[in-house]
């Protein structure tokens, strides 16, 4: 069965009460938790439980080696580039898809092999699979019917998720009657409907304009702090996972890459991926030539090697707007010269093409506020000192 198209909206769940559950309590600590593919700690007991999960179709591994905790009331988006496993893992999480091998546990149950009827999960498809000639009330109702509850209580629970989503008075309408942004808030309540203990989300805005996108995605994570409901969502976009959940899980050609709390996976990145893929990223080539000490060119930086051994070839990351272009002290670590190439005006700053100065001559991206770029006169620059504070670096070893 396939739930790609309106017709085959899945039954979500069994029977549950009809009041939105209250948010738990949040007792977490982040990157503590040993084992693979975790970085997760919490005196709460997880929700979701993905253990060693595989999938192999024909001689393509599109997963494997998936471990992944998912702790209540939680909002984890999998996110990475087109093929990366996450909407693979989305829906062995779902049952639209079976694993090769592994284990799928929700609430302390084994559901590894339960069909998506016997799951207790609502969806959200980035195609919003509505019913295109039945109302929005009709269509948040279709799983409550199913359900074959009293048309009264129906109706009262339709009409608190149309309030809770910003629809009120708007039941009547059809989804061509409605905006894409007004279709997605009809596809997220049906999903709430019957007050799932999981809520998957399938790229719910991939098909929406930025300005609606940056509207909708503030929406979708206050409402799920607020109801508190464990939620998985698939992105490959960057911006909504650092804007939205409470942790990312970055995958790359099927496995787990890093696994944190956005602010942690943004300042320490474990990979050169992770790096380049969260945020932009200038990387320069290197190699060790101390300890705390990366040779660049003819020029010697500070840095923290974590331990690389001498003589390594590295990649040295810094991003963009990590770098310091005033009131730098004449003796401070890492001042470097630098030639400006060219200057692209962003609206609320400016991103510069830089060249370092000397032997090493290689492309450098800074980025300044539009206030800094005034007291520069940064049109009519074409040197500037720059600092790439020490602790602002990371150190890769070059494969």
């Amino acid at each position: 069965m396939t739930f790609s198209e309106p017709s085959a909206v899945p039954n979500l769940g069994e029977t549950t009460p009809l009041v939105p559950p209250i948010a738990p309590a949040r007792e977490v600590e982040v990157d503590g938790h040993p084992g693979p593919g975790l970085g997760h700690r919490t005196l709460t007991e997880p929700y979701l439980r993905i253990e060693n999960v595989h999938k192999i179709f024909g001689s393509f591994v599109a997963l494997k080696d998936i471990y992944l905790n998912v702790y209540p009331g939680e909002f984890v988006c999998l996110l990475g580039p087109s093929g990366c496993g996450k909407t693979t893992l989305l829906r062995i999480i779902s049952g639209l898809e079976q694993q090769t091998q592994g284990r799928v546990i929700q609430g302390g149950k084994d559901v590894s092999k339960l069909p998506p009827s016997m799951r207790d999960f609502g969806i959200v498809f980035q195609s919003y699979a509505l019913f295109p000639n039945l109302t929005a009330t009709q269509n948040i109702a279709y799983g409550l019917e199913n359900q074959k509850l009293p048309k009264g209580q129906i109706a009262t629970r339709v009409k608190e998720l149309l309030d809770l989503v910003g629809l009120e008075g708007m039941g009547h309408k059809y989804p061509s009657q409605l905006s894409g942004g007004q279709q997605q808030r009809v596809a997220l309540a049906r999903a709430l409907a019957l007050s799932p203990g999981l809520l998957l989300l399938d790229e719910p805005l991939s098909a929406l304009d930025a300005q609606v996108r940056v509207r909708l995605r503030a929406e979708i994570a206050e409402l799920q702090r607020r109801l508190g409901i464990t939620t998985v969502m698939v992105t490959h976009d960057q911006a909504e996972a650092l804007a939205m959940a409470d942790r990312i899980v970055v995958m790359d050609k099927g496995y787990i890459a890093q696994v944190g709390t956005p602010s942690s996976i943004y300042q320490h990145p474990s990979s050169p991926f992770v790096a380049n893929f969260i945020g932009v990223m200038n990387f320069l080539d290197g190699v060790v030539e101390a300890a705390d000490t990366v040779r660049c060119g003819n020029i010697l930086l500070h840095a923290p090697s974590n331990e690389v051994p001498v003589g390594q070839a590295v990649s040295i990351a810094i991003r963009p707007e990590d770098m310091r272009v005033a009131d730098i002290a004449t003796d401070a670590p890492n001042r470097v010269e630098a030639d400006v190439v060219s200057r692209e005006f962003l609206g609320a700053g400016y991103r510069l093409d830089l060249t370092l100065s000397g032997n090493a001559r290689q492309p450098i991206t800074l980025e300044i506020s539009a206030n800094r770029a005034r007291n520069l006169n940064v049109e009519a620059l074409e040197a500037l000192s720059i600092q790439l504070p020490p602790e602002m670096i990371r150190v890769f070893p070059k494969e």
